[in-house]
């Protein structure tokens, strides 16, 4: 049989040929560009993936993300949308720095290689991307507008610069923000992590803690639920009271907040962080020595470490005493490790009685404690184990009898009326620490001049460019930022009064550039702001946002946030950035995640060859539910490959067998129901992001085409025709290129992305009778053809009645049986 287009349908499916063939098509035809034209009043949809960072060539893990985004791109471009489905890279940061130190090079020369790599690979993978709007975060043309940004948060007091201890990875030799410190260890390097004390830049994220945790109603249903958890809890907001503590000799209180203020008459003791500035402060003469050698102790702790339940407790008494101010109680002051500096204001009143790890430090050193909270358990002075539970107050004359709740609001009354406290809430969120002391990342636009301060970069001076004579063993780490070395380019006039000034020599967190990409993919080319607004308001928000869960804090907390400051900056009309969110799991092999060390790492490029594009997709996608793990060593490709060449082998059959333009409807007939419902499950599957199972229907309707060829009215059935187009139109998600070529083969002028979505017919849909299957005890032992309207007792009556099933009861009537009308009986044998 021969085709329309000349080929014959015997023709062998060669992958590689086919790939060659509509790569080259498909760059001709630029069938994925976003259109921009004013009559085109289409629905505008707005798919993203994450995008890459360039370590080198795509990996498993891209083929997996990169699989199910193009699948869902490709489904809005066939439901008619217009789609922006945009690629860049995120090509600041640490790799190709190091990469630098070691070849003796620039960061510019190993990003941008393998930025070109991973964009042949891509396409290659016949990823469906508007590559007009292709963008690099390490372009000038748009960390310019990353500097723009930051004086426009300085202008606002959300970017600002103060001194106090932050995370140092000794290895990086920089800063690290408290998110990318994973277990006490750098997320990056896995070194130990230790703190210093430095001057930095912040992002003042925590003035929208209360907003980032109210809007989350927004994405409740769009996003996945352990993501909003993640995210609720890293905020942390925590509602109590900001107690006033009085300190011999010093003028001002303390400030302690607490969230169980209920339990004030029980504060025994206070601790303060070793490392806090107030402990070096208020430390009496004659305990320096002793706190001197106890803070260098801690100094060599990790927080983790330092917070651990299971250390031993430890501390040094400061030589002063506090007083209790709903009581008036001298209680002593230490420093111990479990109280951290950033927590709060470094310090926290001690109730040992309710309280484990208080509880543990008052044995250990012998202090006093005190019950004021009766929940029936034993005294802890005699168990060793604080009762933390709820009860009624005792021993606390302002609140005796009352419950938590009233208490708490009691004291906080108590507390306000005599101005040694109010009600507060607090936040485990810290501001966003932002200064990064290496060199390949956006500067930091800010000069400091002695007599004007610090002095923000005109913006008619944007962008900071990076130097380009530091190379190689100039970037490695010192201490400092390598762009500190560069003193033609730190050494500036002040902008304000034209004195000797420098400029800052700190870079920002990569993560600043990721914050807002999403915006800039929306006019990448404009130059009259880091986005053209008219744009980002016809496109924005993201539609569907796709990428790995390990992003849940750092990235997608930090977009939320500069979205929030753009729309009060009039800038965006949305106070979220992505509406639905997907993450995808994880690629791992043999049961563990790939490593070289391991010896299981498994090359995507390798795996293309041996089966092609098309079934290393399909296989990532028919593995299971996109947010599962797949292991590699339990799926196979090769199957996915074969199935492939069934699909190819009917779209060849057909296009062999008629021409396009036939009547569908004079086919058969039971043909056309099995294609209308699989379109219309398909459809909900794809919309329900059950991608695996849309593969599995599209598997049955071409096992259903294949009968009919075989062994039914023949490939020249009109049917025929229309299950194969039906068939490569929505396979074309999944398998581009054998669909490209399937649809070349049934005589369509490419492309298939643009055939639009079949609609299945109502009439078609409409089933004279379903299968029931019928349990007995588990096991199927029948199965029925019944309509599908037939009720629950009808149903029940029929399957007792069975033959095959009385064989299996003996003549007892069931103990129970469950029925569920049209499709299963389940009964339980008495």
């Amino acid at each position: 049989m021969t085709a329309v287009d000349g080929s014959s349908a015997a023709d062998p499916f060669d992958p590689r040929t086919v790939q060659d063939k509509w790569q080259a098509a498909w760059a001709e035809l630029n069938p994925f560009r976003a259109s921009e034209e004013p009559g085109d009043d289409r629905p505008r949809t707005y798919i993203l993936d994450m995008f890459p960072y360039p370590s080198g060539d795509l990996h498993m893990g891209h083929a997996e993300a990169f699989a199910i985004g193009d699948a869902v791109a490709r489904y809005w471009f066939q439901r008619g949308h217009n789609v922006l489905h945009p690629i860049g890279w995120d090509s600041f940061g640490l790799p190709a720095e190091n990469a630098a130190i070691r070849a003796g090079t620039h960061p510019s020369e190993w990003t941008y290689s393998n930025i070109d790599t991973q964009a042949a690979s891509f396409r290659r993978y016949a990823t469906s991307f508007d590559w007009s709007r292709r963008l690099h975060t390490s372009d000038p043309e748009y960390y310019h507008w990353n500097q723009w940004l930051f004086l426009r948060f300085y202008e606002r007091g959300l970017a600002y610069r103060k001194g106090g201890l932050v995370n140092w990875c000794p290895n990086d030799q920089t800063v690290l923000a408290n998110e990318q410190v994973i277990a006490g260890r750098c997320e990056r390097c896995g070194y130990e992590v230790v703190r210093r004390s430095l001057t930095q830049w912040y992002f003042k994220i925590t003035e929208y803690a209360d907003r980032l945790l109210e809007d989350m109603k927004q994405l409740e249903g769009g996003w996945p639920e352990r993501v909003l958890l993640m995210q609720r809890n890293w905020i942390g907001r925590s509602t109590g009271a900001d107690v006033a503590f009085a300190i011999e000799a010093r003028d001002e209180p303390v400030h302690v907040f607490t969230t169980r203020p209920d339990t004030l008459y029980g504060a025994t003791f206070m601790v303060v962080a070793p490392d806090a500035a107030l402990a070096e402060e208020i430390c009496a003469p004659e305990q320096r020595e002793a706190f001197e050698a106890y803070k260098a102790e801690v100094a060599r702790l990790s927080d983790i470490e330092r917070q651990s339940t299971e250390k031993e407790k430890s501390g040094v008494f400061l030589g002063r005493y506090a007083l209790n101010p709903v009581n008036g109680e001298r209680i002593p002051v230490w420093a111990a490790d479990y109280v951290l500096a950033d927590y709060g204001h470094g310090a926290i009143m001690a109730v040992p009685a309710h309280d484990q790890r208080d509880l543990d430090f008052a044995r250990r050193f012998e202090l006093p404690v005190r019950v004021v909270v009766d929940t029936g358990e034993a005294d802890p002075t005699d168990s060793g184990v604080a009762t933390t539970g709820d009860g009624m107050l005792v021993n606390s004359p302002a609140i005796d009898g009352l419950n938590k709740g009233d208490a708490i609001a009691k004291i906080i009354e108590v507390l306000e009326e005599r101005g040694t406290g109010t009600g507060a809430v607090n936040y485990r969120l810290r501001d966003w620490l932002l200064s990064r002391q290496r060199f390949w990342g956006t500067p930091i636009p800010i000069i400091h001049c002695e007599a004007c301060g610090e002095v923000p970069v005109p913006d008619d001076q944007l962008p900071v460019t990076l130097p380009e004579d530091l190379r190689g063993a100039d970037l490695a780490p010192k201490g400092e930022s390598p762009l500190a070395a560069a003193k033609s380019w730190v050494n500036v006039d002040c902008p304000k009064c034209g004195g000797p000034a420098k400029r800052d020599t700190d870079t920002m967190d990569t993560f600043v550039d990721s914050s807002w990409y999403y915006l800039r993919y929306c006019s990448p080319h404009f130059t009259g702001g880091p986005f053209d607004e008219a744009e980002v308001a016809k496109w924005g928000p993201i539609d569907q946002y796709v990428g790995g869960v390990e992003h849940a804090i750092l990235h997608l907390l930090y977009s939320r946030f500069f979205t929030k400051v753009l729309y009060d900056m009039g800038m965006v009309s949305f106070t979220e950035p992505f509406t639905r969110l997907l993450n995808q799991g994880q690629v791992i092999n043999q049961g563990k995640a790939m490593s070289k060390s391991l010896g299981n790492g498994v090359d995507l490029g390798a795996e293309i060859d041996a089966h092609g594009v098309d079934a290393v997709r399909l296989t990532m996608i028919f593995a299971g539910p996109p947010e599962d793990d797949i292991d590699w060593a339990d799926v196979s490709p090769a199957a996915s490959a074969k199935f492939l060449g069934r699909a190819f082998r009917v779209f060849a059959e057909a296009g062999a067998g008629s021409a396009p333009g036939v009547d569908f409807a004079a086919g058969d007939v039971e043909l056309r129901k099995v294609t209308h419902r699989t379109i219309d499950e398909v459809t909900r599957l794809v919309e329900g992001q059950r991608f695996n199972v849309a593969v599995a229907r599209l598997m049955e309707l071409t096992s259903a085409a294949r009968r009919a060829i075989d062994a039914g009215p023949g490939a020249g059935d009109p049917a025929v025709r229309e299950a194969a187009e039906a068939l490569a139109v929505m396979l074309s998600m999944y398998a581009p290129y054998t669909t490209e070529e399937g649809w070349h083969r049934l005589g369509h002028e490419p492309s298939v992305a643009r055939a639009g979505w079949p609609v299945a017919s109502p009439e078609l849909l409409v089933r004279e009778s379903v299968t029931c299957v019928v349990q007995v005890a588990g096991k199927v032992r029948d199965r029925l053809e019944v309509p599908p309207d037939i009720a629950d007792a009808d149903l029940e009556a029929l399957a007792l009645a069975s033959e095959k099933v009385q064989g299996y009861l003996n003549g007892a009537p069931p103990r129970k049986v469950i029925v569920r009308a049209p499709k299963l009986v389940n009964i339980v044998p008495g």
